[in-house]
C-alpha cells in the first residue's frame, strides 16, 4: 500500500516536471517572445529576484482570500443545515441562490466598491459571496441523504430534530463538506484576486494588473505561479485534514487499493 502511494506521488511529481520541460522547450524551439508566453525559467528567476517586493501582497492576497473563505464557510454551513433540513427552506432559499451564483461576480466587485470603497473589504466580499454557494450545496446535498429510517429509528428512541442534525446529520455531511471546502478555496482566491485587480491597490492581483499594463509578463506569470501554489498548498492541507476526519469514508476505498 505505502509502495503503491510512493510511485503514485513519483508519477505525479514527474509528469509536473514534464510539463515544465515541455513548456520550456516549447518556447525555445519557437522563439516564443517573452511578450506572449515567456519561459517558466524565466519566470521563476523573476519570482526570485521580486519576491521581497512580492510577499506584502502575497500576504495580502492570502490574509483576504482566507478571512472571506471563513466567513463564506460560516455562511454556507449555515445555509445548507436550514435548506438540507426544511423543505419550505429549500423551496424558497435555493432559487434565489441558484440566481445569485449565476451573476458573474466581475460585475459585483463595482457595487462592492461603490458601497464599502475601495481596498480590502470588497475583495473579501468577493471571495465570500463566490465561494459560499459550493458549501451551500454540498451540506444541502449531504443532509437530504440521510435515511429517512434512521430518523424514525432515533425519533422513536427519544431523539429530537437538533439531536439527530447534530449527532448524525452534519457527521454524515463531513465527506460533501470538505469535497466542497477544497472547490471553494479556489474560488475564494479567484474572487479575491478579481477585486484587487480593481478596486485595490494592494495584492496579487493589483501586482499582475499593474505589470500587465507596463508588459512584464514574466512577473504576471510569476502571479499566476504564487497563486497557484498557495490553492495546492491549501488543497493539500484541506485533504490532509479530510483524511483525519472522514477516514472513515474512505476506508472501503483503502481496502481494495490494498
Amino acid at each position: 500500500m505505502f509502495g503503491i502511494d510512493v510511485r503514485q506521488k513519483a508519477w505525479s511529481a514527474g509528469l509536473i516536471v514534464l510539463f515544465f520541460l515541455a513548456w520550456e522547450l516549447f518556447c525555445l524551439m519557437t522563439g516564443m517572445s517573452d511578450l506572449v508566453l515567456p519561459r517558466p525559467s524565466q519566470v521563476f528567476v523573476t519570482l526570485v529576484q521580486r519576491f521581497p517586493v512580492l510577499w506584502p501582497h502575497i500576504v495580502q492576497t492570502l490574509a483576504t482570500t482566507m478571512f472571506g473563505f471563513v466567513l463564506g464557510v460560516a455562511l454556507g454551513v449555515a445555509l445548507g443545515a436550514i435548506i438540507g433540513v426544511s423543505k419550505t427552506a429549500y423551496d424558497t432559499c435555493y432559487p434565489l441562490l441558484i440566481g445569485f451564483s449565476s451573476i458573474p461576480k466581475v460585475a459585483v466587485v463595482p457595487i462592492f466598491v461603490l458601497w464599502f470603497g475601495s481596498g480590502t473589504l470588497p475583495a473579501v466580499l468577493t471571495a465570500l459571496s463566490i465561494c459560499f454557494f459550493p458549501i451551500v450545496v454540498n451540506i444541502a446535498t449531504g443532509l437530504a441523504t440521510t435515511e429517512p429510517e434512521l430518523e424514525d429509528v432515533l425519533k422513536a428512541l427519544g431523539a429530537s430534530k437538533l439531536d439527530i442534525l447534530w449527532n448524525v446529520g452534519l457527521p454524515r455531511t463531513m465527506p460533501f463538506f470538505f469535497a466542497s471546502l477544497k472547490v471553494a478555496i479556489s474560488y475564494a482566491f479567484v474572487g479575491a484576486v478579481l477585486s484587487e485587480t480593481v478596486a485595490s491597490n494592494r495584492g496579487i492581483g493589483n501586482v499582475m494588473m499593474t505589470a500587465s499594463s507596463n508588459f512584464n509578463v514574466p512577473l504576471v506569470f510569476a502571479g499566476l505561479f504564487v497563486l497557484a501554489g498557495l490553492g495546492v498548498a491549501l488543497y493539500v492541507v484541506f485533504s490532509l485534514i479530510e483524511g483525519q476526519v472522514t477516514g472513515w469514508a474512505t476506508r472501503k476505498n483503502d481496502v481494495i487499493a490494498t
